[in-house]
């Protein structure tokens, strides 16, 4: 008999675009209830507002069999004066927080989207905790704020950084790194 080590599961890639299916907003809408409501209590009941309705909406969608299977990242962007375009709503799935570049793949597409409709600035108010990643992915911190009673900075985005992606609903696959264990 084969004694077969025990393995987990990887997903092979993840689709990053905007939410174009009903399961796709739904499952962003129930991934920040989970991470804003439940998970940091900013939120009591819910985190939606009125700019839900204007906002695009992107998602991070695991795969099996390289069909789309459950939302596990989401961004929300929205222009708020001409060119002058917003990030917010960040959220990845706990579950999900060790595969790398969910979120900087999420970012990436929300500024390139923008950038693609004639975006001249790209803000985000930025969770503390998160100030470091946005660095390296070329965002300038400007000035620190309270939001819903949580710590965030206000941070611009490197425009000529990100280039503009004309098709969001398209996205594209990203395959993550798999990191093995040493033994």
């Amino acid at each position: 008999m084969i004694e077969l080590e025990q393995r987990h599961f990887h997903c092979p890639g993840y689709y990053i675009r905007a939410a174009s299916k009903r399961f796709e907003a739904e499952g962003a809408a129930n991934l920040r209830r989970r991470v804003f409501v439940q998970e940091q209590s900013i939120f009591h009941k819910h985190d939606r507002d009125d700019i839900d309705l204007i906002a695009t909406h992107l998602v991070a969608l695991s795969t099996y069999a390289h069909e789309a299977d459950q939302v596990v990242g989401t961004v929300r962007l929205h222009e708020e004066a001409p060119r002058l375009w917003w990030g917010s709503r960040l959220a990845v799935d706990s579950d999900f927080r060790a595969v790398g570049r969910l979120g900087a793949e999420l970012i990436r597409l929300a500024v390139g989207s923008a950038n693609a409709r004639g975006c001249d600035r790209f803000l985000a108010h930025v969770q503390m905790q998160n100030v470091i990643l946005f660095k390296r992915l070329h965002w300038s911190p400007l000035e620190e704020v309270t939001i819903h009673g949580t710590p965030h900075m206000r941070m611009e985005a490197q425009l000529d950084r990100y280039p503009p992606c004309a098709d969001p609903v398209a996205g594209w696959y990203h395959r993550p790194r798999i990191h093995e264990p040493h033994r």
